[in-house]
């Protein structure tokens, strides 16, 4: 039987000589995933168990993130919870206020996660990973709770789509724009439990940021998850930041894809999604004239270094336009410093921006840049759902850093070109 590249993941992971899409199977986890919102809720959840012990303290990451530095009393309870917890059973992944980052982008960066690994986190953007080969996926409390005592969760095997990449994208596209393409053109329940599996020429053009872009984001489709194949980039990432053993699986020439699409890099113009819905896109010709009160740069999506370059390749000499706040969020501690050393961060400032510790803060409506009613705001992090980021009237718009630092330099929703000329 032929298998997609998640197919042979899941197989090896369950001691499976092969398993077919629809299939019930238990696999072990190389990695278990939580942060200071969901991390409380499996640790309660995991009172009912038997044993409270953990099966392997080298293979469970807790990351507070969410609203670190803690924004109130609420939030400072739930991360003293976690931080006990960690305490108690020796964690080796703790990460806390000096060390943190947001999850998504801190454990690639350390190294936690390889070619070939499953992983589970208790928060829908844990897809992210799939940008270096691993399978890994999203799930809720319980069955993170359940994956920390016993190494081990169940999956129905997700059939699968394939993306063909072709082409190489101009300047100012990224791979933000790629995704939002995507998701505009199947929806978001377009890949409704499947794995979005992307190949083809076109791959070696995208950076590894891309690429964790494009996965993160797989879940605004619907996809259980998103992965693509290890080629020269991935392993050069995991020899940089990892010692960990990898494992590299290919998808069979013959293996069975529920749907195809070819998406041809060369042919995107920068893409912005319009509320409520990351499908609900437009190309930055067809937006019109819609002002903003605030850009977002930052967030899992797309709060790394490349990130950062890019917004400020467009900030520099330049004034954020007035009336429009624009907070930038460097997704790591190491992020933050590199950015600093590039001079990056005093870019922002000269700008009239604001330079945030990482957080996750606004993407959820947590904190540091939350809306007030009427108010609308650009944004490169992953969802624009009613409410998301404030008062239920106002309006997130979806974009690449690029878009966002032009935006908030003209004050309207912008091209870079507009800016740069």
């Amino acid at each position: 039987m032929s298998m997609t590249m998640s197919q042979k993941i899941l197989a090896r992971a369950a001691g499976l000589p092969e398993v077919h899409a629809g299939d019930l199977i238990e696999a072990n986890l190389d990695l278990v995933l939580g942060n200071d919102i969901t991390s409380p809720v499996a640790i309660k959840e995991m009172d009912q168990f038997s044993s409270d012990k953990v099966f392997d303290k080298d293979k469970i990451a807790l990351v507070m993130d969410h609203f670190i530095p803690n924004k109130d009393i609420k939030s400072a309870e739930h991360c003293k919870c976690v931080r006990e917890y960690a305490a108690k059973h020796d964690i080796s992944h703790y990460y806390d206020v000096g060390q943190m980052g947001i999850e998504h982008a801190l454990l690639p960066e350390q190294g936690l996660v390889t070619a070939g690994d499953v992983v589970i986190g208790a928060d829908s953007h844990t897809c992210t990973y799939g940008a270096l080969g691993a399978f890994s996926t999203g799930v809720g409390s319980t069955d993170m709770a359940a994956g920390m005592v016993t190494g081990k969760a169940w999956f129905k095997v997700p059939g699968a789509i394939k993306f063909d990449l072709v082409g190489k994208p101009s300047e100012y596209i990224s791979g933000k724009d790629v995704i939002l393409h995507i998701i505009g053109m199947i929806g978001v329940d377009g890949a409704l439990y499947k794995s979005m599996e992307f190949t083809g020429e076109g791959v070696k053009n995208l950076t590894m940021d891309d690429r964790f872009t494009i996965c993160n984001m797989a879940i605004e489709a619907g996809g259980k998850n998103g992965i693509f194949p290890v080629d020269g980039k991935t392993l050069e990432y995991m020899k940089e930041h990892s010692k960990k053993p990898f494992r590299i699986y290919e998808a069979d020439p013959d293996a069975e894809y529920e749907a195809e699409y070819t998406i041809d890099l060369s042919e995107l113009k920068p893409t912005v999604s319009f509320p409520h819905l990351p499908s609900n896109t437009r190309t930055i010709d067809q937006v019109g004239d819609v002002k903003i009160d605030q850009a977002v740069i930052g967030s899992c999506t797309n709060g790394r270094i490349s990130d950062l370059r890019v917004a400020a390749s467009v900030l520099s000499g330049r004034k954020v336009a007035k009336n429009v706040r624009c907070i930038v969020i460097p997704a790591t501690q190491q992020i933050y410093l590199q950015a600093l050393r590039e001079g990056l961060i005093e870019t922002f400032i000269e700008a009239g921006a604001v330079v945030s510790t990482p957080t996750c803060g606004p993407c959820l409506g947590g904190y540091m840049g939350i809306l007030a009613s009427g108010e609308r705001c650009i944004s490169t992090t992953n969802r624009n759902f009613v409410g998301r980021m404030g008062a239920i009237d106002s309006e997130i718009y979806l974009a690449s850093p690029a878009v966002a630092a032009a935006s908030a330099v003209t004050g309207k929703i912008s091209s870079p070109e507009e800016v740069l000329g």
